[in-house]
């Protein structure tokens, strides 16, 4: 997936033909050269994936060639040949850095070994670049004895079996990507790469150079190639969460990925195939995004094979205590506190809570109650922050009437009011306030760079917002 482009060193015009030729065969990108000098224009001026070097040269020794290309920041996999093959030679090879030594004459089955080896390496090369940038993702069992919770994991062992793309939706804090990994972790392909995207996190004019990857030079600062996520991927599943942000042009591409299996990088003009498993998360109704031509409704029919809707914490509020308590006791080892438990009175007031924020919420909420404990180890009421709502008028009811001209609001008026409200009545949390509107978080932004700053600062950033 990832090899593109060889350069190969060999003084012996034969070998160096046959083995240029059989790598032409295979549609990789082939440089042949007889010298060490002629081997370094190349790798002066283009990024090698591979480089087959002779270890005995015209103008020098191959492991010499071998140190410097160590050296480089870009460097690719060196296969040695030589036909004077010794174990102190190999040895010397694999110490200097080295990928694999062949001993000519090799076959061509030898050479496609090699290739697929290196191919293999390269990739989990990558996804491990990759996964290192990505944070910890915790605990990954779905929790809950509830009956809508159980039918959602035997759904989950169902799906997982197959192949098919699977569309999860549901509220923020709901779970969405622990019902993702966990058909992953169920899936045949759970040995391969598992790639996630969150769609909503990366700016417009970079998510499909993300999907997609791009060329060297492909636009300013891509001074690499690089491997899309989607490449990454290949042979795993690919998670795309939140993908109602993704924007009309790219989800023109991205059909024609989920319907053919192949890409092209931005910049490049060379089809890719790539076998991966789609899985989407939306906070929002597609159907609706469909409607208002949000969405496009092929990309939608393609998404939603099999659809999983993940349920709010609400539809099983029994569940609420022991989801508490087994998250006390996690964050209890995080922290390493020590925590009896939860007061009656605190249980009663986590029983009687909406958690607007689901199962996400009420991680934080008790999270900051076993930080916030006391001596005792028993966790109180004041720990939780909660208070029991009181029925209270809307916040758009009670909020300062917009500026009139002539006795009427204008449009403009209205809509500025009526975000304050819900920016208020989500306590300044704007993927919640976006969802409470009908609206994209994008569109919820936008408007809000428009009245440049007059709004409160919201707390975006909370772990709340996180997806």
């Amino acid at each position: 997936m990832s090899i593109e482009k060889i350069v190969v060193l060999e003084d012996d015009s034969i070998v160096r033909k046959n083995l240029e030729a059989y790598l032409r065969r295979r549609h990789y990108d082939v440089a042949a050269v007889g010298t060490i000098a002629a081997a370094q224009e190349y790798l002066d001026k283009d990024n090698f994936d591979i480089a087959f070097v002779d270890v005995r040269l015209p103008d020098g020794n191959g492991t010499d060639l071998l140190k410097q290309i160590q050296a480089r920041p870009q460097k690719p996999l060196v296969i040695m040949m030589t036909g004077f093959g010794s174990v102190e030679s190999a040895v010397e090879c694999m110490k200097n850095g080295a990928f694999d030594y062949l001993i000519k004459p090799f076959s061509n089955e030898q050479i496609e070994i090699t290739l697929r080896k290196a191919e293999e390496f390269t990739q989990l090369l990558n996804v491990n670049r990759f996964l290192s940038q990505e944070s910890d993702a915790g605990e990954q069992e779905l929790l809950g004895r509830n009956p809508v919770m159980e039918n959602l994991r035997q759904l989950i062992r169902k799906v997982a079996r197959t192949q098919a793309t699977v569309l999860i939706q549901g509220e923020s804090g709901t779970g969405k990507e622990l019902v993702a990994r966990a058909l992953y972790r169920e899936s045949s392909r759970a040995n391969a790469p598992f790639i996630r995207v969150n769609c909503a996190a990366i700016p417009e004019n970079l998510i499909e150079s993300e999907f997609f990857g791009h060329e060297r030079g492909a636009f300013t600062g891509a001074l690499n190639k690089r491997e899309g996520r989607f490449e990454l991927a290949h042979g795993g599943t690919i998670l795309l969460d939140e993908i109602s942000e993704i924007s009309p042009s790219v989800q023109a591409k991205l059909l024609r990925v989920l319907q053919e299996r192949e890409l092209e990088r931005v910049g490049g003009n060379r089809t890719i195939k790539v076998d991966v498993r789609v899985i989407a998360t939306t906070n929002r109704n597609l159907e609706s995004s469909v409607e208002k031509k949000e969405f496009r409704q092929d990309l939608f029919f393609r998404l939603n094979v099999v659809p999983i809707r993940v349920p709010a914490l609400r539809d099983h509020q029994e569940d609420v205590p022991s989801l508490a308590e087994e998250f006390m006791r996690r964050f209890s080892r995080k922290h390493g506190v020590h925590i009896k438990g939860f007061t009656d009175h605190a249980t009663q007031i986590l029983k009687n809570h909406s958690w607007p924020g689901n199962v996400r919420e009420l991680q934080n909420v008790v999270e900051r109650a076993v930080i916030l404990c006391g001596d005792n180890g028993m966790l109180e009421p004041e720990h939780l922050g909660l208070v029991l709502a009181e029925p209270a008028a809307s916040p758009a009811a009670t909020a300062e009437i917009p500026s009139q001209r002539n006795g009427i609001a204008t449009l403009a008026e209205l809509e500025k009011h009526h975000i304050f409200a819900a920016l208020d009545h989500c306590q300044g949390n704007r993927t919640h306030a976006a969802k409470l509107l009908d609206v994209s978080i994008r569109t919820l932004r936008n408007k809000l760079h428009e009245y440049n700053g007059t709004l409160p600062k919201s707390d975006e950033d909370k772990p709340a917002d996180a997806e």
